[in-house]
């Protein structure tokens, strides 16, 4: 049988560069690699269904799936989670606390990003901020005039308005004109030390680990995707894409134990990495259903509560039933 030449369009992370390197093959695929930033492949994805097989926005599959119109079947590899502590930027001369968010405008790129959904979720659930609390302004970050990728109707009492027109929300974090930013990537004002501008927590990461210590959850926010109508004429293919980014992750985490000579450019990574298997588990990132259903199932009821959804989005909507186990020797 032939094999199927696909595009994959994943960004260059450690964990999937065994497979774009040729050191893991996915089963019956003659693969195309793109490697892209995700804003583009999500972008392409959302709105044109341009890749076979693709990483995805957690927040944007569930959106589709609600509104039963997702061109993807999910596949549970998780290749990009964070903490989002360090997501929250503020004006340091008028937000001391989460509680000073409130009534205060707060800049996002777009109001249904993976890490937006899990930020508020954080500031509601364990502070008490909820959405309707705050002013929410959404445009580009570096550039003006970003919008949603994808359709929203968000619930009436949601303050959501435009930047102003040419204007970015670095500048406007930078010149007092928002009082916060939200999101994944990190404001220029903030890596170049503007007076008055920082994190929300001033240690995000000891924040971070108390609310993993509570909670569990190490959020996600990408999955990969397959064209659902691949998926139609190959029913066999998610399972051979879930098995081999498993394996790809397998070996570098396998790398990063490697005490000879370190894999990545940066100190006391051996350290670094037993100190995450001490506080998270030998598998601190896992991929699968069972291991993954109860931060995906909290996930899903955040995103539903927050209106970002309709209805209830099931674990089983979002992934392809081959996906939910695997075989054993």
């Amino acid at each position: 049988m032939a094999k199927l030449n696909l595009s994959i369009a994943v960004r260059d992370y450690d964990r999937t560069r065994p497979l774009t390197d040729g050191t893991v093959q996915i089963d019956g695929v003659d693969p195309v690699f793109l490697a892209l930033d995700p804003e583009e492949i999500f972008f392409r994805a959302f709105r044109h269904a341009e890749f076979d097989i693709c990483e995805l926005s957690l927040s944007s599959s569930t959106v589709k799936t609600a509104q039963g119109d997702f061109a993807y079947v999910g596949v549970p590899a998780f290749v990009s989670r964070a903490f989002r502590h360090t997501s929250i930027y503020v004006r340091t001369d008028r937000v001391k606390q989460p509680a000073d968010l409130k009534g205060r405008k707060v800049g996002i790129s777009e109001y249904q990003l993976t890490a937006n959904v899990w930020a508020r979720a954080l500031l509601e659930d364990e502070y008490g901020v909820k959405p309707t609390d705050i002013h929410w302004i959404r445009g580009g970050l570096e550039q003006a005039g970003r919008v949603e990728k994808i359709t929203i109707t968000l619930p009436a009492n949601i303050r959501l308005d435009p930047a102003p027109e040419g204007a970015t929300l670095n500048a406007m974090l930078e010149a007092g004109e928002i009082d916060a930013f939200i999101g994944p990537r990190t404001p220029s004002c903030f890596e170049q030390g503007r007076p008055n501008i920082g994190w929300l927590w001033s240690e995000p990461m000891a924040a971070a680990k108390d609310s993993f210590r509570k909670t569990g959850n190490f959020p996600i926010m990408h999955m990969i995707g397959v064209r659902r109508a691949l998926v139609e004429q190959h029913p066999w293919l998610p399972a051979a894409v879930l098995k081999a980014f498993t394996r790809a992750k397998s070996i570098c985490l396998a790398l990063l134990e490697e005490t000879s000579a370190s894999k990545v450019t940066l100190p006391f990574m051996e350290e670094q990495v037993k100190a995450a298997r001490d506080f998270m588990g030998a598998d601190f990132w896992p991929y699968g259903i069972p291991a993954n259903r109860k931060t995906l199932e909290y996930f899903l009821a955040q995103h539903h509560r927050q209106g970002l959804s309709p209805r209830l989005v099931k674990v089983e909507e979002l992934f392809h039933p081959t996906t939910f186990e695997t075989y054993k020797v």
